[in-house]
């Protein structure tokens, strides 16, 4: 009788142990499935962090060349202006310096206006103040500080994938382990259970940094 319960009970065991794995067999391909599309997104956002770093650095260089220019014509005008305050222009000649003077001054307020629809972009500032084009069109700029917002989004969204594909692995290798130690079934259990906590918050944290993403 007892080698009959015995045999029973071995029975049960292996049934409650491929019971365990294939639950953990499945988990682990679905797990392992989420890590894969959190791998693809998180690829593509780091893609885009990237562009939006290049534009920050394209875009700040655009800036320097516009301050660059605005100096000159401050340098310009301010020669201009003591210039004409001297004795050494010719009468005749004076309307030819008061007209230069007019157009370094239309240039400096030209390259103002250039210089900061570039650093907030054209979406920040009424249409009537658009001065700077981009391939010909205006009110197309975005500004270095949007770029920057843009890429500390990416950035952050990232770590989040990150962080979600971590719990994934941790996930995928629990359930591995829970494959492995099939002579108990209540430990597998208990792996059973880590896997999915650990799968389930590696989603919610994939979830929350898709949603956080531009």
């Amino acid at each position: 009788m007892s080698q009959k319960n015995a045999n029973i009970k071995t029975v049960e065991v292996s049934v409650a142990s491929e019971k365990a794995e294939a639950i953990g067999g499945v988990m682990i391909a679905f797990f392992a499935a989420l890590m894969a599309i959190s791998q693809m997104i998180n690829g593509e956002f780091e893609e885009e962090m990237m562009i939006a770093h290049n534009k920050v650095v394209n875009y700040s260089s655009w800036y320097q060349s516009k301050s660059i220019k605005e100096s000159l014509k401050e340098s310009e005008l301010d020669y201009l202006e003591a210039l004409l305050q001297t004795n050494l222009i010719a009468e005749n000649n004076k309307s030819t310096i008061v007209a230069s003077i007019k157009k370094s001054k239309e240039k400096i307020k030209k390259y103002g206006a250039e210089k900061n629809e570039i650093l907030i972009g054209s979406a920040n500032i009424p249409k009537e103040e658009w001065t700077q084009d981009l391939d010909g069109e205006l009110g197309e700029i975005v500004g270095v500080k949007e770029w920057e917002v843009l890429a500390d989004q990416y950035d952050v969204a990232t770590k989040k994938f990150d962080i979600a594909m971590l719990f994934f692995q941790i996930s995928i290798v629990l359930g591995a382990v829970c494959i492995i130690i099939y002579d108990n079934p209540k430990l597998q259990k208990s792996f059973i259970v880590l896997m999915a906590f650990f799968g389930i918050i590696g989603t919610i944290i994939a979830i929350y940094g898709y949603i956080i993403a531009p």
